[in-house]
């Protein structure tokens, strides 16, 4: 179904039509009529799907229909400040030539954000957008009005509960006026969300988009290999092979800073993202990334949701996700916009059993090639946690026989749009982008 069958302003219609959407993807489909309609939204829908446009594009022109509305009309909460910072960029971009307008708040950067953080609240914005934590110390000064919102969306829900966040979203709505819309969106439906469905949606309409398996242009391979050996293999794996831009997840920040040591003496350029760095480092280091500045992204999973870059050659699952999805995720920041990409997965014999849930879940067998003979005994696929085998012998060896460890143990202002008078467009962005 096209955007332009539906009831929308010529205002959005023109911004959706500027940054290239035409067909709506599966959830957008469905929950868009919903949502116009005012009825609340259980919605299991995955990044890359197009979810944020589903709930940011019925919620644009409700708010659009009522010109003179005053103060905070919706809240977006969403688990981290790269997600928060990319929902503000596609309310600016299909907004491009309304008069609705956003802002998005989240912790860490410079003492002067916090200030300008309340003057976005205070003065009123249609759309505040923000991360729990961050909103909750606003609200706890007391001068966050809530009394003229329409609309709550829960982005990444179980996402934010993993997070801890469940403690800080209940007392949220208990600062919201009722009734209003409430929108829920998450990849996955764990008891704890259904719970908390239960006690902040009304009789609400059920969307479901099963999760989409891996594009086809992703080239997928895993290799086997024991903790200590994981950095070397990373080594073999890039040398020579002049990639331009690459990301590597790895589950802890030592990890990460392992890594980055180990790259940079190859003469890569390298940035890395933790929860431990500054926000203001954290955006110059992804907007190093986007323009060529850095080659290597090595990362936590903070990102894993959050990266909107259409050039990445290359994922690499330095650690197996604890989650299934989350395998999805990560290397679905590869192989867009018609692009071929790779992605890499590292397993360690106490990764297998989680490894073999991701082949479950996406319905394929991933190749397994085997590292070169200079790394010594690797695991095979099919060995239990403690064993050590060569290929895919059951053949032991003593630690003293394998070394020592080397592996990683926007101002704000209320401002009216126009179109350029030069006739000019926003920049491009791609349809299915979260």
């Amino acid at each position: 179904m096209r955007f332009d069958k539906l009831d929308f302003s010529s205002q959005l219609l023109e911004g959706i039509d500027s940054i290239g959407f035409e067909e709506m993807t599966p959830v957008q489909e469905q929950a868009i009529p919903v949502i116009l309609e005012k009825k609340d939204v259980l919605a299991s829908a995955q990044t890359g799907t197009g979810k944020t446009a589903a709930f940011l594009l019925p919620l644009m022109e409700l708010i659009s229909r009522k010109p003179q509305r005053k103060g905070i009309q919706a809240l977006v909460l969403a688990p981290t400040r790269e997600l928060a910072i990319q929902i503000d960029l596609q309310v600016e971009g299909l907004g491009y030539f309304s008069d609705v307008n956003s802002y998005a708040i989240y912790g860490g950067g410079q003492a002067n954000i916090f200030d300008r953080q309340k003057m976005a609240i205070t003065e009123g914005t249609d759309i505040l957008i923000a991360t729990p934590g961050r909103l909750m110390q606003h609200v706890n000064l007391g001068y966050v009005d809530f009394s003229n919102l329409k609309y709550l969306v829960l982005d990444e829900a179980d996402r934010m509960l993993d997070m801890g966040f469940v403690d800080d979203i209940k007392r949220i709505v208990k600062h919201l006026p009722s009734p209003r819309q409430t929108l829920m969106f998450s990849a996955t439906f764990p008891d704890k969300i259904k719970r908390l469905a239960k006690e902040i949606l009304s009789n609400p309409t059920e969307v479901s988009i099963a999760i989409s398996k891996p594009a086809e242009k992703i080239k997928q391979s895993a290799y086997m290999t024991y903790p200590e050996q994981k950095i070397k293999a990373i080594k073999y794996l890039l040398k020579g092979q002049g990639y331009k831009s690459l990301v590597i997840f790895a589950s802890t920040k030592q990890g990460v800073k392992d890594l980055g040591q180990a790259l940079k003496s190859m003469q890569y350029k390298v940035g890395i993202m933790h929860s431990d760095l500054e926000q203001e480092h954290r955006q110059e280091v992804m907007h190093d990334f986007k323009t060529g500045k850095i080659e290597v992204l090595i990362a936590t999973n903070i990102v894993a949701r959050g990266i909107d870059i259409d050039s990445i050659e290359l994922v690499v699952n330095f650690d197996v996700p604890r989650d299934p999805e989350d395998y999805v995720h990560r290397i679905g920041r590869t192989a867009r916009a018609e692009r071929d990409g790779e992605a890499i997965t590292l397993i360690t014999p106490k990764e297998i059993r989680g490894f073999k849930q991701i082949e479950d879940l996406i319905e394929k067998a991933i190749d397994k090639p085997s590292l070169p003979e200079e790394f010594g005994p690797t695991p095979s696929y099919s060995s239990s946690s403690d064993q050590r085998s060569e290929g895919n012998s059951k053949k032991r060896f003593s630690n003293k026989n394998r070394g020592k460890s080397g592996g990683p143990k926007k101002n704000f202002h209320r401002k009216k749009k126009r179109r350029p008078s030069d006739g000019s467009k926003p920049p491009q962005s791609g349809q299915k982008k979260d």
